[in-house]
């Protein structure tokens, strides 16, 4: 799964890369996004040639709940499965989007203990993550937009820390990806596959990454761990 990730650029930066228009919403560099937080996202405009840039709340809530409750357990969509989950089939075919991102956060079991590890794409650029999105109205009769993570079998530099890893798209699949007339649920999850393991890296990272007040750049500069802790990969 993804449960927490980092997006540590500028707003300016992020429009650039992903050739966005976004509304007048800031945001600092982020170095701990958790679960229920806003986040921006990349869709494609339905009725005009261009990408919009907008938050969401992660953790994807379904347009017939009847509240929020189950939100921060859709966080993540297992990519094998979406398809065909009340959750998150209509929105596979008709609602994908990005997930900015320059870094996400997993955690190995040793022991008693679990070590967290930052995991990044070439030098720790920008990437995007899958991602699925829904809208759902609340009591007061307002919209509230959500999304989830896709996910798939880890690759060689993922499976050594955690049996999953978020889908990241390469920057050739973002237009069809975003196109919300391509609703040949088949083909797009051609793209839902592990990454290429040679072009990401990881490290060890503070404990400081487990609590969710904890957001800033010490969350995802390297540690060194103890002898006893040499990793095996």
């Amino acid at each position: 799964m993804c449960g927490r990730y980092r997006l540590s650029r500028r707003k300016q930066l992020v429009e650039e890369y992903f050739d966005t228009v976004s509304g007048e919403e800031e945001w600092t560099p982020r170095y701990n996004i958790a679960p229920t937080q806003p986040v921006p996202v990349v869709r494609q405009h339905p009725k005009e040639p261009r990408r919009d840039l907008s938050p969401m709340r992660w953790g994807l809530i379904p347009s017939w709940v009847k509240d929020t409750s189950g939100a921060a357990r859709m966080i993540n969509a297992r990519s094998e499965t979406a398809h065909t989950l009340p959750a998150f089939r209509e929105a596979m075919k008709l609602r994908r989007c990005l997930v900015p991102a320059d870094g996400f956060y997993e955690w190995q079991r040793r022991g008693s203990a679990k070590q967290p590890f930052c995991f990044e794409v070439g030098d720790g650029g920008l990437f995007a993550f899958a991602g699925l999105w829904e809208r759902w109205r609340d009591p007061s009769g307002q919209w509230v937009k959500s999304c989830a993570i896709l996910t798939t079998t880890p690759n060689a530099v993922t499976s050594a820390v955690h049996d999953r890893m978020p889908v990241i798209l390469g920057k050739d699949d973002y237009d069809v990806w975003l196109d919300p007339g391509m609703q040949n649920v088949a083909a797009v999850s051609e793209m839902l596959k592990p990454y290429d393991a040679k072009s990401m890296r990881s490290y060890p990272v503070s404990t400081r990454i487990n609590y969710v007040a904890n957001d800033d750049e010490a969350c995802s500069t390297p540690v060194e761990l103890p002898r006893t802790q040499t990793l095996l990969f």
